[in-house]
Parts: C-alpha cells; sequence; structure tokens
C-alpha cells in the first residue's frame, strides 16, 4: 500500500487481524509455479519474505521459530545423525540443524527452488548451510519423497507453511504415517502447527492427527512476534519417549537454552484445554 510518500507490506493474519511493516525498498516480488514471492526492506523488522502475502520470517525475529523448531527435537534425541526437513526452504532451520556435530546428513525438499534462490540472493545469514557438504537439497513435493523414505531419519522437522495450496497435504494423518515410517527407531517428527491463539482448530488437528499415528506425542510453545498472535505451537510425534532434552551440546543461539527447552514444554491451562 502506498500513500503520502511511504509503502507498508501488510500480511491480513485472520479477517479481523493485520500486521503491516512499513517498507525502506521492494527486493523482489515474482510468482514462482507455487506461490507469489516477496522480498521487502522494512524499517522495524528488517529484511522479510512473504509468501502468497503471509510473512514467512524477518532478519530480526526469525531465529525465534528457527531455534525451537530444531533444537528442541534434535536435542531430546539421543544421538541424531540423519535429520530431514520438509519445506524450510529458506534454510533457517537447515543452519540451525547443522550446528549438531551429531548430524552427518541434512536432506532439505522443499518443492519451490525460488524460496532457496531468495535466500542465496537476499538473505545471507540464513543460507550458511545450504553449501555444507553434509547437505543434500531437492526441490520436489515431499510427500511421495517422504513415502519412499523407509526408516531413513532420526528427526524430521516439519517446517511447512500454512495448510493452503502446496502445503495442505503435510497437514493431514496420511502425511503423518509416512513420516513414521521414514523415522529410525527412538525417531522424533516436529511439526509446526499454528497459533494456539488464533488458529486453535488447526492445533488441534495436528495433535489429534499426530496423536492418531505415533505411540507417544507432546507439543510445546515457542514465541514468534510476527506470526498471528506472536505464540507458536509445535507439535511433536514419537516413536517411544519424550521431548526432555537428552543432549546439552555447546550450541551458538539467540533464544534456546536447555532451560527454555524444559520450561516450553510446559503447558499452561488454556493449552491442555485445548487438546482435551
Amino acid at each position: 500500500m502506498e500513500g503520502a510518500g511511504e509503502i507498508w507490506a501488510y500480511e491480513r493474519q485472520t479477517p479481523n487481524l493485520t500486521i503491516g511493516l512499513r517498507v525502506k525498498e521492494v527486493l523482489r516480488h515474482e510468482r514462482s509455479p507455487y506461490q507469489e514471492l516477496l522480498v521487502v526492506d522494512t524499517v522495524e523488522f528488517g529484511r522479510v519474505l512473504f509468501l502468497d502475502d503471509c510473512i514467512m520470517f524477518t532478519e530480526k525475529d526469525e531465529f525465534f521459530y528457527h531455534e525451537m523448531i530444531t533444537h528442541v527435537p534434535l536435542c531430546a534425541h539421543p544421538d541424531p545423525r540423519s535429520v530431514l526437513i520438509v519445506g524450510g526452504g529458506d534454510g533457517g532451520t537447515l543452519r540451525e540443524v547443522l550446528k549438531h556435530r551429531t548430524v552427518q546428513r541434512a536432506v532439505l525438499c522443499d518443492i519451490d527452488e525460488r524460496v532457496t534462490q531468495a535466500t542465496r540472493d537476499f538473505f545471507p545469514t540464513l543460507a550458511t548451510g545450504l553449501d555444507d557438504p553434509r547437505t543434500e537439497i531437492r526441490h520436489e513435493d515431499a510427500i511421495p519423497y517422504t513415502a519412499s523414505q523407509t526408516g531413513s531419519f532420526d528427526v524430521i522437522i516439519v517446517d511447512s507453511t500454512d495448510p493452503v495450496g502446496p502445503a495442505q497435504g503435510l497437514f493431514e494423518e496420511p502425511f503423518y504415517r509416512s513420516l513414521k515410517e521414514a523415522l529410525r527407531p527412538g525417531g522424533i517428527v516436529v511439526v509446526q502447527a499454528e497459533s494456539p491463539l488464533v488458529f486453535r482448530n488447526i492445533v488441534q488437528r495436528v495433535v489429534q492427527g499426530l496423536r492418531a499415528v505415533f505411540p507417544a506425542t507432546s507439543a510445546y510453545l515457542g514465541p514468534t512476534p510476527t506470526y498471528p498472535g506472536g505464540l507458536w505451537t509445535y507439535g511433536a510425534g514419537l516413536m517411544e519417549g519424550d521431548l526432555m532434552p537428552r543432549r546439552h551440546p555447546r550450541l551458538e543461539t539467540k533464544y534456546y537454552t536447555p532451560a527454555i527447552h524444559e520450561a516450553a514444554l510446559l503447558m499452561p491451562p488454556f493449552m491442555d484445554n485445548l487438546f482435551r
């Protein structure tokens, strides 16, 4: 939106909630084969990636999301060596995965290569893992790929967009079943499960879908200021055990710590009621 010499980028998060960021410069605006992609440089949050008019991340606050979706499952697993990232073409989750020295192989499977190219072009702090020798990048549909990977991964992280368009199938029970089959013994799946304040029905659907498939399930919370409601849910399916930290590697982080890991697993009363 332009007016009075200003340009603003908006995400209409719900019919009644909008977030707006004042833009210094539009860096890229294109239509990929799968979605509309916009990169802008903003006054308050630095460079921002929008997909289909939704904020995927900002330079200023991306670390909250990427650290929490990554380090909780990897520190809960006793020896994560092979990791699959579904979605996450921006490279932020991959960057965090590769901080773990135990990881020998990290597969990034995102259908839209234009997202990864935008990271290479405009977000060097997120792109650090894209050329790591442990990284394998696959620009293809994650649903058939995962179905072909029986017993291949210790940890799977579903870093998807919202459950519309190309990501819709990533929120359904058949996909969760293929994730379970792709795990090794003792494996863990973590999925981004949306806002418990704004998208309560999606959170419930994710948790119920995981419960229908996995022997054990869990959920945890973390902040992301520019996501709807500012609070985000992560759902987990486990072959055994729980999400308590079993490893305490030295990690260079801005938000995650072992104490925050444990605290994130404590559900406030409104979340307990949500899961019943």
